[in-house]
């Protein structure tokens, strides 16, 4: 059974008016924005993929979809502004969640292409075949034998 109940009633009671109300709204009702809110903190709690979400909160494309949603039209800033108005978070709360949530350069790798060079600055190896060619000097084995 997974902990419910994160989110205190005090908490809920701020939050709930600033949350998008789905009245107007075509098609299907959303679910309940609590349940969605606990699964969003579930996964940042736990730490882990948003497919391991627990049945309990619901489909796990529901509850990421509702994240993104509130991500992307400034759900979230109001409910930390309306938190910290009813003094239930400190007035620097949100630099504490951009510094929990910030991302450790040492563990973000990209693609060896990533790397921003420009391609006509690529030397090009001679006898090389250009489209199996990566843009190293010699990064095949069987180039490395062409250039002995």
């Amino acid at each position: 059974m997974v902990r419910q109940g994160q989110i205190s009633d005090e908490f809920w009671a701020v939050v709930e008016p600033v949350l998008p109300s789905s009245s107007g709204r075509r098609g299907r009702p959303w679910a309940d924005h609590r349940t969605m809110l606990e699964g969003i903190c579930w996964r940042y709690r736990t730490g882990s993929p948003w497919r391991d979400m627990p049945a309990e909160f619901g489909p796990w494309k529901t509850v990421w979809k509702r994240h993104f949603r509130w991500s992307t039209d400034g759900t979230y800033q109001q409910i930390m502004d309306a938190a910290q108005q009813a003094g239930l978070l400190p007035a620097d709360a949100g630099h504490r969640v951009e510094q929990l949530l910030a991302v450790d350069s040492t563990i973000v790798r990209a693609h060896q292409h990533a790397a921003g060079a420009r391609h006509d600055s690529v030397t090009e190896v001679p006898g090389a075949d250009a489209d199996r060619d990566t843009g190293g000097r010699i990064e095949l084995q069987e180039f490395a034998v062409r250039a002995c």
